[in-house]
């Protein structure tokens, strides 16, 4: 199973606003839906409407996952969201319950390991691999276990009118040391997505692009991985919509079914219409484990349209697409 990814090298700070827009705390990572509104929103910039169909580019992303890489010519080491169904290991030494119960994010070896049925934890080594979030076979000089870190600043926020007084508040912004980043997979035609990145790169991703927080380099890469065939359980690495009422019961319809779910919509981000929310929706996060037959890579999931309509108000003149198609391993549980 071959993958196409991009990896984003950030060069200024980021803040990834959560579903409460509490400024005091940022997000780790980017979902799939946020990367690819942001890369729609580019493409609308560009003046290339024309080239999405309904808010399709093309090809179906991951959600965006850290990587560590120590220098430019180094090998990167990629993470994956440690699925949600698995086995925990039965400890009597609390710490060590402690540091499994922590881990979110997997290398490549471990997540091959528990996607053909593996138990993740089944040495002692594999405990003695933990590196506070993460579970990986690399330590020493070759992984800094803190390589994405964070800074809280005080901000003042000032009124537009000048009537209010100036209100204080706080912002934290994360950082990635050495050559590291996030990274994304991408499942389909590619070339509109490496136009809307070449411009998004400059525009910025996250909160407070214009005092140049979100800037980043990208490049691409390949990645393969050693998957089960004919399973009759899948996993997402997208946010994913369910494309029908039918579809998601028939998928929620099994012992070991496993998700959790986010709440999707904010603040719309085209001029004149900032001060106004998009609707809302619920997806499922990446992570999340369905019953589904998947023989190889799979698409499940639809885009919606999150324009609201506006009753006392000129009405919106584009759709505010969100993306909810998903894509799918098979998984041997």
């Amino acid at each position: 199973m071959e993958f196409k990814i991009y990896k984003l090298h950030f060069t200024t700070p980021l803040h990834l606003g959560d579903a409460r827009d509490d400024y005091s705390i940022s997000l780790r990572s980017i979902s799939s839906d946020t990367m690819y509104a942001a890369l729609t929103s580019c493409m609308a910039k560009l003046g290339k409407e024309n080239d999405i169909k309904n808010g399709d580019l093309n090809c179906s992303i991951s959600s965006l996952f850290p990587f560590y890489q120590k220098s430019k010519n180094s090998t990167p080491i990629l993470f994956f969201p440690k699925p949600l169904m698995q086995k925990q290991p039965q400890l009597k030494d609390l710490t060590k319950a402690k540091m499994v119960k922590k881990v979110s994010w997997i290398d490549k070896k471990y997540f091959e390991k528990i996607i053909n049925g593996e138990d993740l934890f089944s040495s002692e080594s594999d405990i003695d691999n933990i590196n506070n979030d993460y579970l990986t076979t690399c330590y020493g000089d070759d992984f800094d276990s803190n390589f994405i870190f964070s800074q809280v600043s005080p901000r003042v926020s000032v009124s537009r009118n000048g009537e209010e007084d100036a209100k204080p508040f706080y912002m934290e912004r994360i950082f990635f040391k050495d050559y590291s980043g996030l990274y994304f997979i991408v499942h389909g035609d590619t070339s509109i997505i490496e136009n809307a990145l070449d411009l998004l790169q400059t525009e910025g991703i996250g909160t407070d692009r214009n005092v140049g927080n979100g800037f980043f380099e990208y490049e691409n890469d390949h990645i393969e991985l050693t998957a089960p065939e004919n399973q009759s359980y899948c996993m997402s690495l997208s946010s994913y919509i369910p494309e029908s009422k039918e579809q998601l019961e028939a998928m929620l319809n099994g012992e070991n079914v496993t998700y959790d779910i986010v709440r999707i919509g904010g603040w719309i981000t085209t001029p004149p219409y900032n001060s106004i929310r998009k609707n809302v929706i619920y997806a499922f996060t990446a992570g999340s484990i369905f019953f589904k037959k998947v023989e190889d890579i799979a698409i499940y999931g639809k885009i919606v349209d999150l324009k609201p309509e506006l009753p006392f108000e000129k009405q919106i003149e584009h759709p505010v697409w969100r993306y909810g198609k998903s894509i799918f391993i098979p998984v041997k549980l």
